[in-house]
């Protein structure tokens, strides 16, 4: 099968590297030259790394890279039986891209846009056939993680729904078929972990380290929120946050937090920056503040700060259920797999009863009377009707 991945930065050299690993045949395009230096580069060292840690042979090396070209035109593409697209962030850029491969490739190939929070139907209208087009939403670091969301838009054919799902399956990575909804299904669900720990943190109910050694300890997170937001980008997780508030017409669930608007302006990003919720060293590890005793933590705010994060994030993953934004199994599937959850959020609430969940969203709303804590109307559904989500 013939790939054409668009752009070779970390996302799309990655991808590159999954389906070249995979057997296929692969052509990595940028218009930078360096950019596609750099990524051959890239790949010689993770190659040479997984050499070294005895997961791949020399033969097997020189395989994956043999199946990568590096091209610095569209026109190189015209043999592909998909195409890829992982370039930046701009609905207008993309749909640009994808008029001008689309004079260039067969009829029936797949273009698919890597997009983690635009439109795939609006990214399909710039195509003259955008029954073609679809979502393949991958993971970063695309060979490590297991999860690929795909999202049909409302003009996807079956077709091209079935030939892309079979594809991905084929690369060894764990498909969730997510309806074309703002952050599908993982940056959609994920949003409480990083707002509702925010909250808590501007109510003045606990610190950063405080938050994230709860959820860490009784969660079983292997990053507390804070950790993370600094792990991804403040920029870059604000302006995901922001674009899922903007996009679901202003959802008081998805509000962003001044905390992370602040920090973003005043440039302290998180280790690429040197400075975040935390402050790092050269090496990108958190500088310890040995005036935190995080041993005498009170085991009651521990808990409640958990539980208020963890009912949230259950109550986001109910709702796209509610909404048949994915399935139940996908949606566990994609929280486990795309962002290393320790359990599925719906297995979760199994676990605890719906019944805990409805109550400890309805304490919320009581105290606060904000729309940010109504209840699913799936969960309170399924809590008059004693059901749960696997049985």
């Amino acid at each position: 099968m013939n790939i054409g991945i668009i752009g070779s930065g970390t996302m799309g050299s990655g991808i590159a590297q999954v389906a070249a690993t995979a057997g296929c045949k692969v052509k990595l395009y940028d218009t930078n030259q360096a950019a596609l230096d750099k990524a051959k580069a890239s790949l010689e060292k993770i190659l040479a790394r997984l050499i070294e840690k005895g997961r791949i042979d020399t033969a097997e090396k020189k395989r994956i890279q043999s199946n990568i070209s590096y091209v610095d035109s569209l026109k190189y593409l015209a043999d592909s039986n998909l195409t890829i697209e992982a370039i930046i962030e701009n609905l207008d850029i993309k749909q640009k891209v994808f008029s001008e491969l689309e004079s260039y490739v067969a009829e029936d190939c797949i273009i698919a846009s890597n997009t983690s929070s635009l439109s795939i139907a609006s990214i399909a209208a710039s195509l003259q056939k955008p029954e073609r087009c679809v979502g393949i939403h991958f993971f970063n670091p695309a060979p490590l993680m297991k999860l690929v969301e795909v999202i049909p838009a409302i003009q996807t054919s079956k077709a091209v729904l079935e030939k892309s799902i079979q594809t991905i399956s084929d690369w060894k990575k764990v498909v969730a078929v997510a309806k074309d909804t703002p952050g599908f299904i993982v940056n959609r669900v994920a949003r409480p972990f990083y707002g509702e720990s925010l909250r808590i943190y501007e109510e003045g109910l606990a610190d950063f380290t405080t938050i994230d050694y709860s959820l860490k300890t009784l969660g079983g997170f292997r990053m507390g929120p804070f950790e993370l937001m600094d792990f991804i980008g403040n920029d870059v997780n604000y302006t995901v946050t922001e674009t899922v508030f903007t996009a679901f017409y202003f959802d008081p669930r998805y509000k962003p937090a001044f905390t992370q608007k602040r920090f973003a302006e005043a440039g302290y990003l998180g280790r690429k920056s040197g400075k975040g919720y935390y402050d790092y060293d050269e090496n990108g590890k958190i500088i310890e503040n040995s005036d935190v005793t995080l041993s005498a933590v009170d085991e009651s705010l521990k808990e409640q700060i958990f539980e208020r994060v963890l009912v949230m994030l259950i109550n986001e993953a109910a709702d796209a259920l509610f909404l048949n934004i994915a399935s139940a199994k996908d949606i566990d599937n994609a929280m486990t797999k795309g962002v290393n959850y320790p359990k599925g959020l719906l297995a979760w609430a199994d676990e605890y009863g719906i019944d805990w969940c409805v109550s400890k969203l309805d304490e919320l709303y009581n105290e606060y009377h904000e729309d940010r804590y109504r209840c699913s109307p799936l969960l309170r559904k399924m809590n008059r009707e004693h059901k749960t989500f696997f049985s």
